[in-house]
């Protein structure tokens, strides 16, 4: 890949805003830089639009925001491409870890094939998602409750469709949700993710404590964590 150059040249917008554009392999993407006397640490991320977005605290200088951005090329670099394999899988229909290829029909709602999904043009792909989600979710919930290795309350879930997580753990109420398209991910995934944040019922961090907690119930998160971020921004 080669490398990543930066315009320095930066255009001034209103509340604190400005522009930078960031070109690799001949193409230009935008950063935006929003900067917010609330912020107190630097954060980079790539939208849905391939913008690169930065938001800091206002006192910070565009000569620390440009060095920042030449000091992380590589993860920009490496953020970029995972959103257009999200972007693009977005595009293609996946169910349980399996590609399907699409055909849109008139003679019916949506039916699995083999290899193909035949799906009516106005079909409501995420209520039919959620009905599925809804019952394989709970029971892999229950069975990875079961199987787990500390004594923790027993979870309340819920399932709701998120673009930077897969799973959310409320250690007071004991509610759990998880992401709606974990239903398009391997069923080991949906596991990895469910033990992931039961593991935050015994320690609500991500401290070594909490990974060897992971680990315990979940031997290969590791392989597992990997293949559940593979594609698109989330992170578990």
């Amino acid at each position: 890949m080669k490398r990543a150059f930066l315009f320095l040249s930066i255009h001034c917008k209103i509340r604190m805003v400005k522009k930078m554009k960031l070109e690799i392999a001949g193409e230009s993407y935008p950063i935006i830089i929003e900067k917010k006397k609330t912020t107190k640490n630097l954060y980079i991320r790539v939208k849905d639009d391939l913008a690169v977005h930065i938001t800091c605290h206002t006192f910070t200088s565009d000569r620390q925001i440009e060095e920042i951005i030449r000091k992380n090329q590589k993860s920009i670099v490496d953020m970029i491409h995972r959103m257009k394999q999200k972007k693009k899988r977005e595009e293609e229909f996946y169910f349980l870890g399996k590609k399907y290829d699409i055909v849109y029909t008139e003679f019916c709602d949506i039916s699995l094939g083999k290899d193909k999904v035949f799906i009516h043009r106005d079909f409501d792909l995420d209520k039919w998602k959620k009905k599925q989600a809804l019952s394989l979710f709970q029971e892999h919930l229950e069975t990875c409750y079961d199987r787990f290795s500390r004594k923790i309350p027993h979870p309340t879930l819920r399932i709701r469709k998120m673009k930077s997580r897969w799973g959310v753990c409320n250690t007071k109420t004991h509610v759990i949700t998880l992401n709606l398209e974990l239903i398009t991910k391997d069923i080991h995934c949906l596991d990895y993710v469910i033990m992931h944040e039961l593991s935050h019922l015994v320690e609500p961090n991500h401290s070594k404590r909490f990974w060897s907690v992971v680990e315990e119930n979940c031997r290969n998160y590791k392989y597992y964590r990997k293949l559940t971020n593979e594609i698109g921004e989330e992170e578990v």
